[in-house]
């Protein structure tokens, strides 16, 4: 699918996204239900005790349908304070615990390395993905955000599930 004629996959202009709000772009159209499920657990208080309000925006937009993640990655590239986009796609609907795609913004192609000094880097590049509950969006970006951790111990958290999605921690 892509999108519709005469639309752009770009961030709204007026989207006035705080440095702690995740961001949530919705690519899959097909099931209203799924995602008013995903927002309803996004809404939802975060932390050990759930004393942390939520803090998202949502790009709720026909535009987006269909949308791969170098396209999102394309479309964020310029917001400097984004490490992290969240998309709630195809898999995201029909998953039972709505798993989100947790997508870094700072992934680079390796492809382009000089061997000589990048080897390590080129022979195991740093993952670019991995599925997440809706409850584990906010701690993720937050800790994201402040460099409590970085991507690839989220992804490698992520693995080590049973079904490779990420709770909250």
């Amino acid at each position: 699918m892509t999108a519709p004629e005469g639309s752009a996959r770009t961030l709204p202009e007026d989207l006035e996204r705080d440095t702690f709000d995740a961001l949530v772009i919705r690519t899959d159209f097909g099931d209203d239900a799924a995602w008013d499920a995903v927002t309803g657990e996004l809404r939802q208080p975060w932390g050990p005790e759930g004393e942390f309000p939520s803090a998202f925006q949502v790009i709720d937009a026909p535009a987006w349908a269909g949308a791969t993640a170098d396209e999102v990655l394309a479309a964020v590239g310029g917001d400097e304070y984004l490490s992290v986009v969240f998309l709630a796609d195809a898999h995201t609907m029909r998953s039972p615990v709505r798993a989100l795609l947790a997508l870094t913004t700072l992934w680079e192609d390796e492809t382009g390395l000089d061997p000589v000094y990048y080897q390590e880097l080129i022979d195991s590049p740093q993952p670019r993905d991995f599925r997440t509950v809706p409850g584990a969006v906010h701690g993720i970006h937050v800790n994201l955000t402040l460099g409590n951790m970085d991507f690839a111990e989220f992804a490698t958290s992520a693995a080590t599930e049973p079904d490779r999605t990420l709770r909250p921690f």
